[in-house]
């Protein structure tokens, strides 16, 4: 009986050649303009920098909160600012206060005397903003 050796295929080790080279051509792709790749590192770079700067200008927005509520502390209040609040909250002022009228609608100050507004005036503009 004769022994016949068969020939391997040929397109065996083709077929494995094509795949491991499409799948490095692949890799390469993705090294290069893939989403994390050479090309969108300048944008990475942007959006941390951004990042970086919201980030900062949060904590700075958080850092001032906790200052805010560390002057409400009981143990450490300070009479400067509670006396502020409350002639605030009360609108009253002390007798050493000065005090300038402005108009809400221009912001700026509605006259350096009181004698020059009539009374009726200066009614109505303190009935028109409680928050004088």
């Amino acid at each position: 009986m004769p022994t016949r050796l068969k020939r391997p295929p040929f397109w065996r080790p083709l077929a494995l050649t094509v795949t491991l080279l499409g799948f490095q051509g692949y890799l390469g792709y993705s090294a290069i303009s893939g989403q994390f790749g050479i090309e969108s590192r300048e944008e990475i770079l942007s959006d941390i920098e951004i990042l970086q700067d919201r980030s900062a200008a949060l904590q700075a927005e958080i850092d001032a909160y906790r200052h805010r509520v560390s002057l409400l502390n009981p143990r450490h209040l300070d009479p400067d600012i509670v006396t502020e609040r409350a002639r605030a909250l009360l609108n009253m002022a002390h007798a050493d206060d000065i005090l300038v009228m402005v108009n809400p609608q221009s912001g700026k100050p509605i006259s350096g005397k009181f004698e020059e507004l009539i009374d009726n005036q200066l009614i109505s503009i303190i009935e028109a903003d409680s928050t004088l």
